[in-house]
């Protein structure tokens, strides 16, 4: 592997940043310190945009502009996200035997500040070392966590590139995730009525239950190769002497082929509508679309340069997969500009096991700075 990259500057940025908090929608003290480096790295433009404001958090989107030194090259761009899940107040990172976790009591913040550093590596690197390049656009998102809302929010006015690469995938580096499926929650209250559940439970209709018998019908689980449903969550109750009339169940499906997506939608949608009404009771639905699938191909030139310049560094495990969650690529490659989610080393994101290789994490720079190369040659 070439070293362009400064390792030690990597490792003392990487602990920096994980120790610092961001909770998705409580991003701005991070979002301050990103947009006074990329000023430091000599950025020409750096706009934010009202992702915040929308959403209930306190910073939105970063949109940093690089002016290249080539002429007659792509813009591309660089993105990550900045907020991490709970809990991430207090991380300590704990480097043994080559491996990067936290003590154990927090998550480590891998996801996503391996990809924030990356970038920032790749900025310093191109002007430390006078390589030539293209316009570069650096995306730093928020609140990607928890549902994708920063980059579904997002100006896409602002975008400038050709293509990029959304640096936050699980797994090696030089896997290349070149699909991902759409999502849509669905929310449904099961309507009961009320009574004691003691001295007239027969006068009361149990809205648990009739959730129950819906759920028991509805798919679960791995439906196939590409989709996937889950119920998530159900709030109901106030008392165990109260017969509930009131139950919310929130649930998820997912695929990568939105013909698929749109019928699993349906099917649970008329199956709770038909055991409610089974039962003498009422249901109300609402959807939201999370973020669509997207689908590229490996021959597509975003995926080309990337396969090449992992392949020129030495990358070990090279070559493309399809995804399975989503991230800002959904919404970025939505707005007609395709970005493909670059694997960054990250293992076990969200749990208090997560971690990362250090030599992964000196990889995603490298392959970040090699990726602009290959795009300055043309390729």
């Amino acid at each position: 592997m070439a070293d362009n990259i400064n390792k030690k500057r990597i490792l003392e940025e990487f602990y920096e940043l994980v120790r610092m908090p961001c909770n998705t929608k409580d991003e701005r003290q991070i979002v301050d310190l990103m947009q006074k480096r990329l000023k430091e790295l000599g950025a020409a433009e750096i706009v934010e945009d009202d992702a915040g404001n929308k959403i209930g958090g306190n910073a939105g989107n970063t949109f940093a502009y690089f002016k290249g030194t080539l002429p007659n090259v792509p813009c591309i761009m660089l993105n990550a996200h900045v907020d991490c899940v709970k809990p991430c107040v207090g991380i300590e990172p704990v480097l043994v035997d080559g491996v990067i976790r936290s003590k154990g009591d927090t998550i480590l913040g891998a996801d996503d500040k391996v990809g924030v550093v990356a970038i920032l590596e790749t900025m310093r690197v191109l002007r430390e070392k006078n390589i030539p390049h293209g316009d570069i656009q650096v995306v730093f998102t928020v609140a990607e966590e928890g549902g994708v809302y920063g980059s579904r929010n997002m100006n896409p006015d602002y975008l400038k590139a050709k293509y990029g690469y959304a640096m936050d995938g699980p797994g090696h580096p030089g896997r290349v995730i070149l699909s991902a499926p759409g999502q849509f929650k669905i929310f449904a209250e099961f309507k009961g009525k009320k009574s004691h559940a003691g001295i007239s439970p027969e006068l009361g209709l149990n809205a648990i239950v009739i959730a129950a018998k819906a759920i028991a019908q509805v798919p679960d689980g791995r439906i196939d190769n590409e989709t996937t449903c889950n119920v998530g969550m159900i709030q109901a109750g106030e008392s165990t002497n109260i017969v509930p009339d009131r139950c919310l169940v929130t649930s998820e499906v997912r695929s990568r082929d939105y013909e698929k997506l749109e019928k699993l939608r349906d099917k649970i949608i008329d199956t709770f509508k038909r055991v409610a009404k089974e039962n003498n009771s009422d249901v109300e639905i609402k959807t939201d679309r999370a973020y669509a699938p997207f689908k590229l191909k490996e021959t597509d030139e975003v995926i080309r340069v990337a396969l090449e310049a992992a392949r020129n560094i030495g990358l070990d495990d090279v070559g493309v997969e399809d995804g399975g969650g989503g991230s800002d690529a959904n919404h970025i490659n939505g707005f007609g500009i395709p970005v493909p989610a670059m694997a960054c080393g990250i293992f076990g994101a969200h749990t208090l096991e997560e971690y990362t290789p250090e030599s992964e994490l000196y990889e995603t720079a490298e392959w970040c700075v090699e990726i602009v190369k290959v795009v300055a040659k043309g390729n």
